[in-house]
């Protein structure tokens, strides 16, 4: 027998020899053994996200989902319920739980399985640097790096690792996620029902969650919250509330909050410039950008709305299939209204049936906000159409009446007089809602883009880069490089005022016949309409888009003279054509070039850059990059920088100064404490501004703004009835502090409305990417079939509605700002016909600005004055 001194030396012996067997284990794995330091700094492989200006979430970048959160942030439940399933006894060990250890040993023994003895340190371990094999020699390593996490963190901080870094299934990593995952909330907006579900999910999360086996997952609560119950954590009624609630988890997306594709794509590609595809995407950086919300909904809005109105206008080209084809094909080949008969001897169509409904609508997705439907029943002038197995709406005659059969881009047919000249049972077609229920609609098939900037520090304020995302994912806004047509007229005259012209001075507008030897055909650059009015001021030639007069401008300054002078405004002088064809618009550029250069005049005669990205914070919310814009001030002091539409109600300073710039100084200054800034703080707190680079004057740039002024507002009935600028739809905006430009191409290819106010500048085009394809024509007739009208589309008809759309939101953020003349500008009153100083006061003058040196110096005669414009055709634009 063993005494109790031999048991004691045999405990003592087996103790050494444990302790010896583990130490010899350790130095032979010492070198294999991941170091632990890099849990002190570690950085969360979190998607990036993007971020409108005003903070709203337009999208998310990157596989895994994680909300990286400090032990604080996460409620007390959802650490007590971790706590009581994975390792109650989390804060009286040492990393290995000894009881544990015994628990699982003995079960092992008696053939029960009591659990695999993992603690939270260890399941730490085997999450940040081990795999999840099962082995011996991996359960070693395991317990010997909790050793090494135990020495060198907090039981806290642990504990955040943990609940930031296990997998919880459907790509979500960490609580914080998996609360926007499966519920749709914030972590501390779980109910306690919901918390138990996710505490649940560490032992299986691809088996045990709501969405995959909401049954295993109940299950699984109730294990959870009886262990929360032992362990103290909650009470008996707590439990039965819980344990009885319903099982409500589905699967959420990120909160999108601003559906706005094009611009975080242009955000998403800057990112993986800047950082790499492997850091952009797991490095959880927060990017905000200069868009503010409501703008980029205006700008996305008034594009969709002009490309419907301008595919309604060129007709019906019918339904995107038909599954009643036979008597789509009888309604199709009757071209005029379907007598009594002839409906009589339609052909029989068995019913749509609800299985046909719902296996052709799963094939056709939603677009913008044209729906699919399926038409089941047509009627004298209206329709019957099913948008789901269960649901059905009514299209009324007012929703289909404008559908005329499309026949080209140039013709159109009549207009309907009966719903079944445009649909058949069987048809599926594309449907709106509106107020008064739905309306036919149908997919654009032209093209469109809109940019907006500031033109005080180029900041995108909007961009838009087609119809859908879906449908395209080529921004045109920024990649497709169109010939401008008209809209390069400013830049021309721009170039004329540096070389002696004033506006004021005439230019002889009358055809030009130019004979080319290297073609051998005679060059003859058309007015359009084909009108010409001899002598004409320069500034009425601007408004009114007057070609021959751009191309005189072109000679009288010279060919180089006019592309080094383009080049001041950003357009590339290689890229630009070297022939006179550019005074008419033949040079091809993208809309946020055509933006960019148009901002010049806007500020006052600076290049402004435009940027999209305002400020990047990575993971936990600290500031790496902050936008410096170079401002078109002068001087630019801090103070000089005036306020800037960037939130809607709100006046925010141009300069990049905001509470993060406050939050991230050395002195880690607080939010909060913010306004109690002394003055010599804020001074140190204010960044360096940089001046844009001046291009051209101010008072050029003023004087273009008055000519674009005037294309909008300009008209003269008294010695020219019926005249006005191409731009004169922008009246509906009712501010006199605007200026535009149209422009439109040979054939209607492409057509633009550029325009500003002394804040933001935007550009809008319209066309077909199919380079081929013009715009057209739309034809009607008027008093039932009699006078048939032509309508050709141009610039202020197929682009400018959708300028003017944006900025009526846009402009309702800005007080009204005129366009102040700086220093050495003068305004004397001036003969309108010849441009001649007058003492006149009558309707035949008007005052005009000068530039100082240039006024005219000879006065009218008395007998000298004539009406030289008139005409009363609509102003519209054609290169040539």
């Amino acid at each position: 027998m063993f005494s109790l001194k031999n048991l004691v030396k045999l405990a003592v012996a087996l103790c050494f020899l444990v302790i010896l067997a583990l130490s010899i284990l350790y130095m032979g794995m010492r070198s294999e053994l991941p170091s632990v330091e890099s849990l002190k700094d570690l950085k969360w492989q979190t998607p990036m996200q993007i971020y409108s200006q005003d903070r709203k979430l337009i999208s998310q970048f990157g596989e895994k989902k994680r909300i990286p959160l400090t032990l604080q942030q996460m409620p007390k439940q959802l650490i007590n319920a971790i706590l009581a399933t994975e390792d109650d006894r989390f804060y009286q060990h040492f990393g290995v739980d000894p009881i544990g250890v015994g628990r699982a040993i003995i079960g092992k023994l008696l053939g029960q399985n009591k659990g695999g003895a993992s603690t939270i340190t260890m399941q730490v371990a085997r999450n940040f640097f081990l795999s999840r094999e099962v082995t011996y020699t991996r359960k070693i390593r395991e317990v010997f790096l909790a050793f090494h996490i135990e020495y060198l963190l907090s039981k806290d901080e642990i504990l955040a690792l943990y609940m930031n870094k296990i997998e919880l299934g459907h790509r979500s990593f960490g609580f914080g996620a998996a609360a926007q995952v499966y519920y749709g909330k914030d972590v501390n907006d779980l109910t306690l029902a919901q918390i138990a579900v996710l505490a649940g999910l560490p032992k299986a999360p691809s088996t045990l969650n709501p969405i995959r086996s909401p049954e295993r997952a109940q299950s699984r609560r109730t294990v959870v919250l009886q262990r929360m119950l032992v362990s103290g954590y909650i009470t008996q009624q707590q439990y039965d509330i819980a344990n009885n609630a319903p099982m409500t988890g589905k699967k959420h997306g990120a909160e999108i909050e601003l559906d706005a594709p094009y611009i975080a794509e242009m955000a998403h590609q800057m990112m993986l410039d800047k950082y790499g595809k492997e850091e952009a995407y797991t490095g959880g950086y927060k990017v905000y950008l200069s868009t503010p919300s409501h703008l980029q909904q205006a700008a996305q809005q008034a594009v969709i709305n002009n490309l419907l109105d301008y595919d309604k206008r060129h007709g019906y080209r019918g339904p995107i299939r038909s599954i009643r084809q036979e008597l789509r094909e009888y309604y199709s080949s009757k071209k005029s209204s379907l007598t009594t008969d002839e409906l009589n001897e339609a052909p029989i169509f068995e019913p749509i049936t609800e299985q046909e409904i719902v296996e052709t609508l799963s094939q056709v997705s939603t677009i913008q906000h044209l729906i699919p439907a399926i038409v089941t029943d047509v009627a004298e002038q209206n329709a019957t159409i099913a948008i789901a197995a269960d649901e059905f709406a009514n299209i009324a005659w007012t929703g289909m009446s404008w559908a005329r059969e499309y026949i080209s881009d140039q013709k159109q047919g009549a207009a309907p007089k009966l719903a079944n000249e445009i649909l058949a049972v069987g048809d599926v077609i594309w449907v709106s809602k509106i107020d008064e229920g739905y309306q036919l609609n149908q997919l654009p098939q032209a093209s469109a883009a809109l940019v907006a900037l500031s033109p005080d520090s180029g900041a995108i304020k909007a961009a838009v880069g087609g119809f859908s995302f879906k449908q395209s994912q080529f921004n045109r806004a920024t990649q497709a490089k169109r010939q401008v047509g008209s809209n390069i007229k400013p830049f021309i005259y721009s170039a004329a005022l540096e070389n002696g012209y004033t506006l004021a001075s005439l230019v002889n507008d009358a055809p030009i016949n130019q004979w080319d030897k290297s073609s051998g055909i005679v060059w003859r650059p058309k007015n359009s309409p084909p009108e010409y009015n001899g002598p004409i001021r320069v500034k009425t030639a601007l408004a009114r888009s007057k070609n021959v007069v751009a191309v005189r401008l072109l000679r009288a300054v010279g060919l180089d003279g006019i592309i080094n002078h383009l080049g001041s405004f950003g357009f590339i002088p290689d890229e630009l054509p070297r022939n006179e064809s550019l005074a008419l618009g033949s040079a091809s550029l993208t809309p946020t070039e055509v933006a960019t250069g148009f901002a010049t005049f806007a500020n006052g005669g600076h290049l402004i850059t435009p940027y999209l990205i305002e400020r990047i914070e990575d993971s936990f919310g600290n500031l790496v990059f902050q936008a410096q814009p170079e401002y078109a001030c002068d001087p630019c002091d801090f103070e000089y920088l005036p306020a800037s539409p960037n939130v809607k109600g709100e006046g925010e300073r141009l300069a990049p100064v905001d509470e993060q710039l406050i939050t991230s100084t050395e002195d880690n200054i607080q939010e909060s404490d913010a306004s109690f800034l002394n003055s010599q703080q804020v001074d140190r707190l204010k960044p360096e501004i940089k001046q844009a680079p001046r291009v051209i004057s101010a008072q050029n740039a003023f004087l273009i703004t008055e000519g674009l002024n005037e294309a909008i507002w300009g008209a003269d009935w008294s010695t020219s009835p019926g005249w006005q600028g191409t731009g004169f739809r922008g009246r509906k905006l009712k501010r006199r502090d605007i200026a535009g430009k149209t422009g439109t191409t040979n054939e209607s290819k492409d057509a633009w409305f550029s325009g500003f106010s002394r804040r933001i500048v935007a550009t809008s085009w319209i066309g077909f990417d199919d380079h081929s394809r013009n715009l057209g024509k739309t034809t009607f007739n008027r008093n039932l079939d009699k006078n048939q009208i032509t309508g050709k589309e141009f610039g202020a008809k197929s682009a400018q509605p959708a300028w003017i759309s944006f900025m009526r939101t846009a402009l309702n953020d800005l007080p009204f700002e005129p366009f102040e003349p700086p220093e050495n500008i003068v305004s004397v009153r001036i003969d309108k016909a010849t441009g001649k100083l007058t003492t006149k006061t009558d309707r035949s003058s008007l005052f005009e600005y000068f530039q100082s040196g240039t006024v005219p110096e000879e006065y009218i005669n008395q007998d000298e004055s004539s009406v030289i414009l008139d005409g009363e055709i609509e102003p519209e634009e054609e290169i040539f």
